[in-house]
């Protein structure tokens, strides 16, 4: 077959290929176009054709066929054609989002039957053939019903995990029994400590004194026992341990059976301090018997709280503020040492959850500088449970007192391990401020702060302490599950501060073996006892 045409544009001939005949001629108007655009034109509907065909040929295999017009086909051939893809599975998309949007501006309805499992919803889905936002609805009340229970759950964790920071133990409770039955038994549990020759060392200050409040005869060992172990001349140690009325005779037992020599041990009770009356410190009294306090450390930690609002942390803070310790004389009676010893110039205090594992007498070479207080400062640190503390951890800004007169910004420091210059202390009226702060807030029905220790002391000490090196003194073993392991063997005194103590089920494992290092398991007491047997 050729196609020719006439040389005025006004005629084409198709004849067949054999030149005989001519099939037909068409009659073209004027012409309009340039023979090289008509040229182009067939140029190219030539190279689009074959294209057209195979989509065509396409479609038709995708069901194409199926479409009972030309509009169908329109639409499924022509964004193929212009480099379109379907769009059909995001339109699905949007439009579940939208339903779920709209569901979560819905209340969900209280008679509502909710699956147990998500494999009976799409079971129940098939059943009943659910719309998308029944299906949406029934996916948020499942969720919102997990998320509760999982609340729930955390916030009971918490509050056992309260009740057994606050408990005695069953072994050390059977320690303390055991070792009061001695004393009344035995003559050696009762025989003086120190012996009357050695009574003069007690106040001299040539010797390095630790002071020790506590009621847990176990904690006191392990204390004891390792800044012996760790000092480089143990003979010029002095441990004043001071205990409650009923602990007394169970930690002298414990002591006079158990003696640490060459290091001099002293165990005395608070009632065996003539100065320590109820007079003297009449806001203690206060502290310990005022009833609303009591039922504040002893009554129902979670009537009165908004479980839905607050966070498993913020309770678990809330929760440790409450801890029956700080309502103890025990636990305040640091604020007297100068009046307890009144010939020592220096002590090293220590809390009863430490382990010293270096030698501490160069504490004592330390120039505080003309400071009472040498302590470690808390607000150096990256870590938030312990060394990010500044005042705004501790106070209540929102009360006009506490806004008036501390700043939210001031570095907090650490109680547990802390040198004390009694002789610049008794140049202060540091314990008449503690005292002060202590009735505004009970005046204030505890709202400056939840009563603790530290909250007041940070007060009362202001401007009278001095920064030590962090590397004496590492806090937080009874926070902090992932604390660095080469950090504990690298401090020189080691705090489980925090609710995981490691005398208890709920210490932390990998860091209990830093403090059971130091328990004699081979003492007849400790075994008969079954101190921390699983």
């Amino acid at each position: 077959m050729q196609l020719r045409f006439s040389p005025s544009m006004r005629s084409i001939t198709i004849s067949s290929s054999n030149g005989f005949i001519d099939l037909m001629k068409i009659k073209v108007a004027a012409r309009h176009i340039s023979y090289r655009t008509l040229f182009h034109t067939i140029l190219i509907l030539a190279f689009l054709l074959p294209f057209v065909f195979i989509l065509t040929a396409v479609v038709t295999l995708e069901g194409v066929n199926k479409c009972s017009s030309f509009d169908c086909l329109g639409r499924r051939l022509g964004p193929r054609l212009l480099g379109r893809v379907d769009d059909s599975g995001q339109k699905l998309v949007r439009d579940f989002y939208k339903i779920l949007n709209q569901v979560n501006t819905e209340e969900i309805p209280t008679d509502i039957k909710l699956p147990d499992s998500f494999s009976q919803l799409v079971s129940e889905m098939k059943n009943n053939q659910y719309d998308a936002k029944t299906f949406a609805i029934l996916l948020r009340a499942m969720m919102e019903k997990l998320e509760k229970e999982m609340r729930e759950s955390k916030f009971a964790e918490l509050m056992n995990k309260h009740f057994a920071a606050s408990s005695i133990p069953k072994g050390i409770h059977c320690l303390s029994l055991r070792l009061t039955d001695e004393y009344s038994s035995n003559a050696h549990a009762r025989k003086q400590l120190p012996p009357p020759e050695l009574l003069p060392l007690l106040s001299d200050n040539a010797y390095h004194h630790f002071v020790l409040p506590t009621d847990n005869i176990l904690a006191a060992s392990v204390v004891v026992t390792s800044a012996v172990q760790s000092s480089h001349k143990p003979e010029k140690i002095v441990f004043h341990v001071i205990t409650d009325k009923k602990t007394y005779a169970g930690m002298h037992s414990w002591f006079a059976l158990n003696p640490v020599s060459p290091a001099i041990v002293e165990v005395k009770g608070v009632h065996q301090f003539d100065w320590l009356t109820r007079e003297n410190v009449p806001v203690l009294e206060a502290v310990e018997n005022q009833n609303g306090i009591r039922n504040y450390y002893h009554g129902n930690h979670v009537a009165g709280a908004n479980l839905s609002d607050i966070t498993p942390r913020t309770f678990a803070s809330k929760l440790q503020a409450r801890s029956p310790k700080y309502i103890s004389l025990l636990n305040h009676l640091r604020i007297y040492l100068p009046e307890l010893f009144p010939n020592l110039d220096k002590v090293v205090f220590l809390d009863d959850d430490i382990v010293i594992q270096q030698d501490l007498s160069p504490l004592w070479e330390i120039d505080l500088g003309g400071k009472v207080n040498g302590a470690v400062e808390t607000c150096r640190g990256e870590d938030e449970w312990v060394m990010s503390k500044h005042f705004r951890n501790y106070f209540n800004f929102s009360h006009p007192l506490v806004a008036k007169n501390l700043d939210p910004e001031e570095c907090a420091w650490a109680y547990g391990m802390n040198i004390f210059d009694l002789k610049a202390w008794r140049k202060t009226n540091i314990r008449e401020t503690y005292h002060y702060w202590l009735r505004e807030n009970l005046k204030s029905n505890l709202t400056m702060w939840k009563l603790g220790t530290l909250p007041p002391a940070l007060i009362a000490f202001r401007g009278h302490v001095h920064p030590i090196d962090p590397s004496w003194h590492m806090l937080g073993l009874g926070y902090q599950n992932k604390t660095s392991i080469e950090s504990v063997r690298k401090a020189a005194v080691i705090h489980y501060n925090g609710q995981s103590k490691p005398w208890l089920q709920i210490g932390f494992e990998h860091l209990r073996p830093f403090w059971t290092k130091y328990v004699n398991y081979s003492n007849d007491f400790i075994r008969n006892c079954h101190i921390l047997e699983s």
